[in-house]
């Protein structure tokens, strides 16, 4: 019956698993970067137990809005021309955050490929940071 359907209605197959590849390969290509994702809660864990460089690589705006505690901002458009900033850090662990965790992932492969030696995607970003009640600065 369901081989039948499929051969009946083929392209509807093909768009469904299209649609369903296209869903889930974000997050597909987050874990085999190589880049660790963290969780707010493994974020603060980070925070407390090893003091990492905060790496915001949101826009000056979005930044001035808040952004969480001892933060640098390098907008991620910026960082291949500022990354040299950061690194007297590389041996630092450093946690790489934007408004949802997509911009930071991509500014996290940069600083990997630059040498950085332990670089983390927070998940979420801000939003994810907000959500779970955490502070922000202005």
């Amino acid at each position: 019956m369901i081989v039948s359907f499929v051969k009946d209605n083929w392209w509807l197959f093909v768009m469904a698993v299209a649609s369903g590849i296209g869903i889930i390969w974000p997050t597909i290509a987050k874990r085999m970067s190589g880049i660790p994702q963290l969780g707010v809660g493994d974020a603060v864990i980070l925070l407390n137990r090893r003091d990492p460089v905060v790496l915001d690589v949101r826009s000056q705006g979005e930044f001035a809005n808040g952004h969480l505690p001892h933060a640098r901002l390098i907008p991620l458009g910026e960082l291949k021309t500022r990354i040299g900033e950061l690194d007297k850090f590389k041996d630092r662990p450093i946690l790489v955050h934007c408004a949802t965790g997509n911009r930071s992932h991509n500014a996290a492969r940069l600083l990997k490929a630059a040498g950085f030696k332990e670089v983390f995607n927070m998940q979420g970003g801000v939003g994810a940071w907000q959500q779970a009640g955490m502070p922000l600065e202005k």
